[in-house]
């Protein structure tokens, strides 16, 4: 089966059960502050999982765009990927109104309906099939429903798994949020397992394809899981290791490797072309390019340009992962660029901002990957340095925290180190390394938990007033700019706004004054924020601008500030600009190749 089939079968599937189709979204997850990328189909809709009501109803489907990088090391397996592509179905509260065609549903219906779907539409055989559920602790009960209604289906309970919150509970995105017992359903892929393995087991046997996330609980601020005030399904199924799961059933697929779906084997025979080099020969490599390169294009697609911070950090470490790989492979010449134009033929049908924007995605590859050849000279340089201190001490070996600089400063992998003292006759403290690189995560780890604390997805005062003053900001960028100028992502807590655009210059101190009058000035004319729901169609006509990744399907709320701006937006919002106090602006920067960020505050 391929990835346009596996799409439309699914959506088709739920739409039968009253669901209404959404597009996917962009990459970079507006005004949620919690996360970089979008990780999951759920994250455009935290509004509406916490009780806005969604402008197309309750029962809700899509595919969706996905980059999670948590997990960076480990691809290179059979089926570890970056970015890739999640079909979801949602059920938005009224769990207790599940028969009727337009509301809510809960468990019996997502298990029964995923079952189906697998067994019924795919022709998946259901003695293939494993699940798990959620064991229960003191924040919520063992999720026996759960385990009855699997047993019903017709799995055996020998295939039921109770297991713990770390591998079934899902969520909140951030410190505090929706969250909930899932129920993940595995296929079982025919390799040889070993004693005690079972789904949910990392030996590669059992591959993960479905998810159904029971929405019941709010993580809060103190750490206590309370019941959320609407229960929502949240599921989630992979297309490619759906795809992968079916071209084992059906002989084509190789030990259940998912880089051979149509999505990204065509890639792994491009870098055969460019490196004369065969796949099976060289697997890791080959896998580590076309998974990076593949997320780096639709990544900065979505406004996420290489740079030194954020999401621009993740892009640009992608990229250069993928050169240091092509090294590996003897590729001498520059190669990103040409990459992409593959990304963009085999996936541009599919998501046509890739098209759109084609020459830009093409000159940040190229540039980025000249830079990393830059650093890599010195890089090469500092290791020669290092060898010469080294032999005139008398010592034969590159210390860890040496070696672990090399791999954050130059990007070096230890593996490239050791090759490189080996040349040299001497040795890298491998252990020291890994001691170093762990540190060095557990520190970003704690970084990032206090960075994305907060956000939109709580729904504050703050972050209301900084959200609608958003809104504000882009129409007077645009009154002084022009309207070239349009929203690339944006960063809210209760404290401050964060808002990146398209611009090509620095703001002069001028625009910048213009700027903030402009805002004012909507501010204190105290204007009526109105919301109305109308076809998308309708609501572009009528001038509401609809920029990243604010789409909801064919029906959207537009909310309207006085005649001054108009959006397609999910809010929430004031009710009166009075109410948001004075705007200011507190720093410009750039972030990117015509990407600009402007920080400000309310007063």
């Amino acid at each position: 089966m391929k990835a346009n089939e596996l799409r439309e079968k699914y959506l088709s599937f739920f739409e039968e059960f009253g669901h209404k189709r959404l597009p996917s979204a962009s990459l970079r997850p507006e005004n949620d502050p919690t996360v970089l990328f979008t990780t999951a189909g759920m994250h455009p809709l935290v509004p509406f999982l916490l009780g806005e009501p969604h402008p197309l109803g309750r029962r809700l489907t899509n595919f969706q765009k996905c980059l999670r990088t948590n997990d960076i090391d480990e691809v290179g397996d059979a089926s570890h990927l970056t970015f890739f592509e999640m079909l979801g179905n949602w059920s938005l509260g009224n769990a207790l109104q599940g028969s009727e065609p337009q509301g809510g549903y809960f468990k019996r219906e997502s298990l029964a309906w995923s079952y189906a779907f697998l067994v019924d539409e795919l022709g998946v055989d259901p003695a293939r099939l494993g699940v798990t559920v959620f064991a229960g602790d003191r924040d919520a009960p063992r999720d026996d429903e759960s385990a009855e209604l699997w047993r019903e289906l017709g799995i055996p309970a020998e295939r039921i798994f109770f297991l713990p919150k770390a591998d079934n509970w899902w969520g909140p995105v951030g410190q505090t949020g929706p969250c909930g017992p899932d129920s993940e359903i595995f296929f079982d892929t025919g390799l040889p397992g070993h004693l005690g393995c079972r789904p949910g087991c990392a030996c590669g046997r059992w591959l993960e394809v479905w998810n159904n996330v029971f929405m019941a609980y709010e993580k809060t601020a103190d750490g206590h899981y309370r019941p959320l005030k609407q229960p929502n399904v949240d599921t989630g199924m992979g297309v490619e290791r759906m795809l992968t799961a079916l071209a084992v059933l059906d002989g084509s697929g190789l030990g259940g490797d998912v880089f051979q779906v149509d999505t990204l084997y065509p890639l792994i025979e491009a870098i055969e072309r460019l490196s004369g080099q065969s796949y099976p020969a060289q697997t890791r490599p080959f896998r580590v390019i076309a998974d990076h390169l593949r997320a780096a294009t639709l990544a900065i697609a979505d406004g996420a340009a290489p740079s030194n911070v954020e999401a621009g950090y993740v892009v640009r470490r992608l990229i250069r992962r993928a050169v240091r790989y092509g090294r590996e492979l003897g590729i001498q010449d520059a190669f990103c660029a040409r990459f992409g134009e593959q990304v963009v033929q085999l996936l541009g049908p599919v998501y046509p901002e890739l098209v759109q924007r084609q020459a830009q995605i093409l000159a940040a590859l190229d540039e980025e990957e000249s830079k990393f050849k830059r650093t890599l000279k010195h890089g090469l340089r500092r290791v020669e340095k290092a060898v010469q201190r080294l032999r005139a001490s008398g010592a034969d070996e590159i210390s860890g925290e040496e070696a672990f600089d090399l791999y954050e400063t130059y990007g070096f992998p230890l593996p490239l180190t050791v090759e490189l003292a080996g040349e040299h006759g001497m040795r890298v403290d491998e252990s020291g390394f890994t001691h170093a690189y762990e540190a060095h995560q557990a520190l970003s780890r704690q970084n990032a938990e206090k960075k994305f604390k907060g956000g939109l997805a709580d729904q504050s005062e703050g972050t209301t007033r900084l959200h609608t003053a958003s809104h504000l900001l882009q129409q007077a960028l645009r009154q002084v700019l022009g309207p070239e100028v349009h929203q690339m992502g944006s960063n809210i807590t209760p404290e401050r706004l964060r808002f990146d655009f398209a611009c090509p210059n620095r703001l002069s101190d001028d625009q910048l004054v213009e700027v903030e009058c402009l805002v004012n000035g909507a501010i204190q004319a105290d204007l009526a924020v109105s919301m109305a729901v109308m076809p998308l169609n309708e609501a572009v006509a009528g001038g509401a601008l609809a920029f990243f990744g604010e789409k909801y399907g064919e029906q959207v709320k537009v909310y309207s500030i006085g005649d001054f701006s108009k959006e397609v937006c999910g809010g929430p919002h004031v009710n009166h600009t009075g109410e948001l106090g004075h705007f200011k602006i507190v720093k410009q920067d750039a972030v990117g190749t015509g990407v600009r960020r402007i920080r400000a505050v309310l007063e």
